[in-house]
Parts: structure tokens; sequence; C-alpha cells
């Protein structure tokens, strides 16, 4: 029987799969057991736009959960995408971000949430930018009931791995993207229409970042069209 409480949320301790350990956020719904959902960060790290979409979620009655992926180089991290220093700072962490070191912090975020009480054992992810790219790759390397991609990055260096795609995986493009080019995302409409798990939605006159509220980039009406499909995909494959 679902366990009535307030919502409520914290900073936990996750164990690597190397016997370190690395914070993320939690927020757990008024109303548990529920789904799980591991929300990925974009290069700014856990910041409060990514804290605000875990207490949305978790409103939504999803445990959600907001792993530290630049803990490697620095740990807890906050940026945002209103200072010039702040995206320097970004792209640095990026291009010195393991992209297989951060799956298996996901794949241990999902061990973690598996175990909490409050969580059913579904668990879906959704990502954003980097994140986005990560999502596409826990599609196809874990064992998550279903995954959502914002704007990912770099989708393209690994599409080989579309064929271990087990599970439902919905794609959110934006057509203005400055870092996915209209050939790229050409690209991944034609290879992986292939897949019949797979669904891109493709949104004209928006740029990367449409859904970072107070971004330079924030575009409202599309956000709520996008929130409102990936609510729906995760209604379907997770509650």
């Amino acid at each position: 029987m679902p366990i009535s409480n307030q919502l409520s949320k914290m900073k936990i301790t996750i164990p690597s799969n190397n016997g370190e350990t690395f914070s993320a956020y939690l927020k757990t719904p008024t109303s548990t057991p529920a789904p799980g959902l591991i929300i990925i960060q974009e290069i700014f790290g856990v910041n409060e736009v990514m804290r605000n979409i875990a207490d949305e979620y978790a409103q939504a009655g999803y445990v959600a959960i907001v792993p530290d992926l630049f803990w490697r180089q620095e740990a807890d991290i906050e940026l945002t995408d209103s200072s010039e220093d702040d995206w320097q700072k970004a792209f640095e962490l990026y291009q010195n971000f393991d992209e297989n070191k951060g799956i298996d912090d996901l794949i241990s975020t999902m061990k973690t949430l598996k175990e909490l009480p409050e969580c059913t054992g579904k668990i879906g992810s959704v990502g954003f930018c980097l994140g986005g790219k990560l999502a596409y790759l826990m599609a196809t390397r874990s064992q998550a009931e279903c995954n959502v991609s914002y704007y990912g990055v770099a989708i393209e260096k690994n599409l080989d791995e579309a064929a271990n795609i087990q599970n439902p995986l919905m794609l959110h493009l934006a057509e203005k993207d400055e870092y996915v080019s209209p050939e790229i995302q050409s690209q991944l409409k034609i290879e992986l229409s292939n897949y019949p798990l797979v669904t891109i939605h493709s949104y004209s006159n928006v740029n990367h970042g449409f859904a970072r509220i107070e971004g330079k980039d924030y575009n409202l009406e599309t956000t709520n069209l996008a929130q409102s499909r990936t609510m729906e995909f995760f209604q379907k494959y997770l509650d």
C-alpha cells in the first residue's frame, strides 16, 4: 500500500563502482512507493535548474534523483549559462568528461534508486544537452525502463550502439541547435527510424537549451509541448 508523506528533498551519497562515492540530489513525492526518475545534468552541473526539474517530477509523482557527474573533476560544482566565465568552465568540464565513467555512475545511481523503499523499482531517465547524450547511452547500455533525451549532443558518434536499445527511447531535437547541425539531425532521424522503440520529435525555430527555464534560449511553448509528450511517455512506461 502506498505510504503518504510530505514531499521531501535531501542530498544522498552514492557508491561508485570503484569504491569511491559521489553525491546526488533526491526529491521524493508525497505518495510512495513510486517510480524512479534519473535527471541527467547539462554541462553546468547539478545546479538550481536541475534541482527544479527534479522537484517538478517529484510533484508529478516520481522519486527524482540528480547525480553529480562531474565529481571526478570538481564535486558539487554549480554553473549557469548567464556568464562567460561559467560557459568557459562548463566547456572545460565537458571536454574532460569521460562518458563511459558517467554511464557507470548513472548505473550506480539506478542501483541505489532501486534499493530505496520509496521506489517501486521501475526506473527511467531524462537528460539535457550532455545529459541528453547520456540518456541515449542509458538506452543502449542499461536496463532502464525508458529514457528521454533533450537536445543531446554527439549522439551520432554512438549510433552503432542503437541495435542494443531494448526499451523505449524518446528524443527531442531543436532544429536551430548550434551544437547539432541539420545534417546530423537528419542522420539521427534516418538511422534511428530503423528502430521501433525510438520516437523522435523535432521542433522548428528553437535553439539548444529551449527547455532551460530562465536560460537565454528558453521557449515556453515548445517546452510545454515537449514536456507533455515526455510525461505521457513516462506514464505509459513507468506508472
